[in-house]
């Protein structure tokens, strides 16, 4: 009997606020959940072309007293529901409700999960079974792509939410484009011609 081995599977990591909603701050009710321009279509080109759909979130609301985690999952579970005529469900939540200025038993001020550092895609990975080198990563802050980076993803600055980041600060390997259904055509695109 031969060795059975397991292809790898490639996945685009999504940052949430900006990205997939309308950035409104902090959000955390699910009546103020809107989504940007879209974002349904291109969620499903992506699932259509292949890839798993992960969300990495640095939520430091709950950190704050804000909110607590459990309205994030609360919101996620709404937007799955939002998604589901679609054929586009997000295949995982990945969550950083840290934040270094606030800590608690329960919140420690340092950890590994919030962005610019890997920690969420790092566990997606592992998780998942997935190649961050066939992956990418799309974000609006120089702070997701700077994860991604050290993760060894691919990745795209869109310009909804804090996108509007100068080129000149933006890493020359980074591909900039307006919105999720841009990045998503960009990315199935690179696909398609191996790039």
């Amino acid at each position: 009997m031969g060795v059975r081995i397991l292809e790898m599977n490639k996945a685009v990591f999504l940052d949430r606020d900006g990205v997939i909603n309308v950035e409104k701050g902090y959000l955390h009710r699910v009546e103020d959940f809107e989504f940007l321009p879209g974002v349904p279509r291109a969620l499903h080109l992506l699932k259509e072309a292949g890839f798993l759909l992960i969300v990495v979130t640095n939520q430091s609301g709950v950190a704050r007293g804000y909110y607590s985690l459990e309205a994030v999952h609360e919101l996620h579970r709404h937007l799955q529901d939002q998604l589901k005529p679609y054929g586009a469900a997000i295949d995982g939540f990945y969550i950083c409700p840290h934040h270094p200025e606030y800590e608690s038993d329960d919140q420690p001020s340092d950890c590994s999960c919030r962005k610019p550092l890997p920690g969420m895609i790092v566990k997606a990975v592992s998780d998942f079974h997935i190649d961050p080198a066939r992956s990418y990563l799309v974000g609006d802050k120089l702070s997701d792509i700077e994860a991604g980076r050290a993760a060894c993803c691919r990745c795209l600055l869109v310009r909804t939410g804090y996108g509007d980041v100068p080129e000149e600060n933006v890493p020359k390997d980074v591909t900039i484009v307006d919105d999720l259904l841009a990045a998503a055509r960009s990315i199935i695109a690179k696909e398609v011609s191996g790039t």
